[in-house]
């Protein structure tokens, strides 16, 4: 199925370093997180149905920026800095953690958080920290921001397995307090795609 109209309009705004550069509209934006190489450029890809609307690196801990894309005039959809990749100074590790922590922290625009997880690997350490620590973010209770776990390359799993995963981490998500809706994805067979595309458009309509 082609995309909506709004994901039709998917384009790269701009790129910010610091806090200080973030647009200064109030449009709303959904953001997406998510560990290194996790596949979250792939599915905001495929969201879009364009192959490189964001670029697809094989070296995890390559994006250090937050990458604004405009979802139609009326949107933005917003990719953070991926996590938890070793192997980058810590300097830099610090850095991240400042921007993409301080974005969720004091960003009002934003409506709602697409996290993005391996389904073969759901709720790794990190994983569960951002999202224990969004839980407990006095912004995103007080907005009641969405929230959807996205379990990407699901194309990896059976049937059955999909089944049970999908079960352990709508489970996960009640342990941690934070009301949101878990989903199976797959860039690769399209899984989930429009799904996930109708419930960002649900959210954006409900401002």
């Amino acid at each position: 199925m082609p995309p909506s109209p709004a994901f039709s309009q998917v384009e790269f705004l701009i790129s910010v370093a610091d806090l200080d550069g973030l647009p200064s509209d109030d449009l709303p934006e959904v953001a997406f997180i998510g560990r290194s190489n996790v596949g979250k450029s792939s599915a905001l890809n495929a969201l879009a149905n364009r192959k490189r609307l964001a670029f697809v690196s094989k070296t995890p801990g390559r994006t250090q920026l937050i990458n604004f894309f405009t979802l139609g005039p009326h949107a933005r959809l917003v990719d953070l800095p991926g996590y938890g990749y070793a192997k980058v100074p810590l300097t830099v590790r610090d850095a991240w953690g400042r921007l993409v922590g301080g974005y969720l922290e004091v960003r009002p625009q934003l409506i709602g958080v697409v996290s993005i997880m391996d389904a073969r690997h759901p709720f790794m350490p990190l994983d569960r920290q951002l999202l224990g620590w969004l839980a407990q973010s006095p912004l995103h209770v007080q907005t009641q921001r969405k929230l959807l776990v996205l379990l990407s390359k699901a194309d990896k799993l059976t049937k059955s397995e999909q089944g049970r995963t999908l079960q352990a981490v709508q489970r996960e998500l009640k342990t941690l307090g934070l009301p949101g809706e878990a989903r199976l994805f797959s860039s690769q067979t399209h899984q989930g795609v429009d799904e996930t595309r109708e419930q960002i458009e649900a959210w954006l309509a409900e401002k």
